[in-house]
């Protein structure tokens, strides 16, 4: 596109918006506040129409199937990294693509179709979907190999009072952050939190370098970091952990999808109804 009809597109949007999307000045062009709360939808958007098109083109792959599996924690280790390989052993002409997004764009992922299934910590906020409950995952204390808490083998929750928690901005970050709260309750009880918006690895290497501590699912430790050591949280009733679900749409006629719950179900049986609620 030439860049006096890009302009003009521009010029075109902003007055239907009733509102300037960019600064211009001798020095070139410069987002506005709502310039980047448009461009952040706009990248939304264009991710599902991405994901859309890809959908769309697998259909016509005959019988080897497409499925997309949603997830928004680790894969460098425990029950999801299994669960997929075991699944591609399975089914070798399944073409499996996956899609790690945050819990909100998950959800509207789901519920427009451009993924099958979604597997994540905790239930998803949709009255949409069904769910099953999988594995549950032990809770962790990330601390750097000289920190006083690294020559116990467990941490009690009430050990952080005084140290300096490392989230990330990202999904599980929040998850993380709801469960300390739980397991504090008076604020006067509660580590400092500290909130980076950088991803899970960045974390684990600000903790390493000793700018804090942070907290870790059993599924993060698979990749190692130099002077960073793990160990197990607890509290009066022993060790602390979050549930596992898979969420999908009931009126998703996938193959693949079904092959894939059955799995989930054998693999981790529930005393709840097999497929949901």
């Amino acid at each position: 596109m030439k860049h006096t009809a890009f302009s003009r597109s521009i010029g075109q949007l902003e007055y239907l918006l009733g509102t300037s999307l960019f600064e211009r000045s001798s020095g070139g062009i410069k987002p506005t506040l709502a310039g980047r709360e448009v461009l952040r939808i706009a990248r939304l958007i264009l991710e599902q129409v991405d994901m859309l098109l890809d959908t769309g083109r697998s259909g016509g792959r005959g019988d080897t199937g497409h499925l997309v599996i949603g997830f928004f924690t680790s894969m460098s280790t425990g029950n999801l990294r299994a669960t997929i390989g075991e699944l591609k052993k399975l089914l070798p002409g399944l073409e499996i693509a996956t899609m790690e997004r945050s819990r909100f764009r998950l959800v509207t992922a789901l519920r427009n179709g451009t993924v099958d299934v979604v597997v994540s910590p905790g239930r998803l906020p949709s009255k949409d979907t069904r769910s099953l409950l999988l594995w549950s995952e032990r809770i962790l204390i990330s601390l750097p190999q000289d920190h006083w808490l690294a020559a116990r083998e467990i941490t009690y929750w009430t050990d952080l009072r005084n140290e300096k928690i490392l989230l990330s901005k990202y999904d599980p970050g929040r998850e993380l952050e709801d469960l300390l709260i739980s397991k504090l309750v008076p604020a006067d009880d509660r580590p400092t939190v500290e909130r980076h918006d950088v991803s899970r690895g960045i974390i684990k290497s600000l903790t390493s370098m000793g700018m804090g501590l942070s907290l870790a699912m059993e599924s993060d430790i698979g990749a190692s970091f130099a002077g960073l050591v793990y160990r197990e949280l607890q509290d009066g009733a022993g060790p602390s952990r979050v549930d596992f679900y898979a969420h999908w749409r009931d009126d998703n006629e996938n193959p693949a999808l079904k092959r894939f719950l059955n799995l989930l179900a054998d693999r981790y049986p529930s005393p709840s109804p097999t497929l949901g609620e």
